[in-house]
């Protein structure tokens, strides 16, 4: 029996280190990439390696060693990226305006990547805001209305290959709702669904439960009406516990209308701390390991956290970031003007 307890009295103790329980309260942020440089999009490998995707063409890996940085231009078009996303073989990179071009970054052997032009489209409506995979064939990225819908590509060949999807299946916009490429997270992905978040004059959720096929469209109370306002994050924690983050980017204090939870999906939203918390922030994602209570919100204003879903929060830093990516229960990657940096939470 004393062997029983002991055995049971380990297990409660490993289980309680490996919880997320003990809510952090700082966080140590280690600069590994600084340029001149707006970086809103990063995917990181692992602890210690992350690409990014920037303005004026830029695209690197950041290993810890010297950083590997290439400048892209089509013809004679310095490309502006805002997206990226990954799988197990290959980095995908897209430009924002027209011509709005996507890259296939694959890795090689030693250090030699190979890079191949799959997608292009030439607008002047066309900007496109984020993309993410669902698997290893199956991809998704989204864009400003060139049309009466969103700007939704798809490919389901690994990336090889992108078609647009007809405003026919998708549900129609208003006047002046688009997104906001603040940080490469207006895409959430959980198993097989898929939501996108707008902002401007409408600030709603389109959903897709079968990787795009069909979809819906929720409205929600997050502020809206102005260009500047809306939603500029999503994050899912399953395919019913989700957030929306975002609010009025010409007045970032303004904390009233800008966070939004829903349990059921994306159907109903509720908001979070109304009037208290946190004013505009670009990218919010659940901390993993924590079960959905979790949150962290990063933007121009600062790092701000809350363990119990949004109700309560406080600010971790004053550091201003645009896009956040965790790699662990602890650890992240942010980025932000000028820099990208590794986030440890404590």
């Amino acid at each position: 029996m004393k062997y029983l307890l002991y055995l049971l009295f380990v297990g409660c103790a490993i289980s309680c280190l490996n919880s997320k329980d003990v809510p952090f309260s700082e966080v140590k942020i280690i600069p590994v990439f600084t340029d001149s440089l707006s970086i809103r999009a990063i995917v990181p490998m692992d602890e210690n390696t992350v690409w990014f995707a920037a303005n004026r063409g830029v695209v690197g890996l950041i290993d810890g060693t010297t950083p590997k940085l290439a400048t892209i231009k089509y013809q004679d078009s310095i490309l502006n990226f805002r997206a990226i996303s990954k799988t197990a073989t290959s980095v995908f990179v897209l430009s924002i305006e027209t011509p709005a071009v996507l890259y296939k970054i694959d890795h090689i052997n030693k250090g030699v990547t190979k890079m191949t032009e799959v997608y292009v489209e030439e607008n002047k409506k066309v900007f496109y805001d984020s993309m993410a995979f669902f698997d290893e064939n199956e991809g998704i990225a989204m864009g400003d209305p060139t049309d009466t819908c969103l700007s939704i590509i798809k490919t389901t060949d690994g990336g090889k290959t992108w078609q647009k999807l007809s405003c026919e299946i998708l549900p129609e916009v208003h006047e002046g709702e688009a997104a906001f490429a603040a940080s490469n997270s207006n895409i959430a992905i959980y198993n097989d669904h898929v939501w996108m978040v707008s902002g401007g004059k409408k600030a709603r959720v389109f959903h897709s439960k079968n990787k795009g096929a069909t979809w819906e469209v929720y409205n929600t109370p997050i502020i809206q009406g102005q260009t500047m306002t809306g939603i500029y994050s999503v994050d899912f924690y399953d395919e019913n516990l989700g957030v929306i983050f975002g609010g009025n980017w010409e007045d970032k204090d303004f904390n009233e209308g800008n966070k939004a939870i829903t349990e059921d999906g994306g159907k109903t939203w509720q908001l979070l701390s109304n009037g208290r918390g946190p004013g505009y922030r670009s990218s919010v994602k659940f901390v993993p390991g924590t079960k959905g209570h979790g949150l962290i919100a990063v933007g121009s204003p600062g790092i701000s956290y809350s363990s119990n879903r949004g109700i309560d929060w406080s600010d971790l830093s004053d550091q201003g970031f645009y896009a956040l990516e965790f790699v662990n229960d602890s650890v992240a990657f942010a980025s932000g003007n000028n820099i990208i940096a590794k986030l440890v939470f404590k």
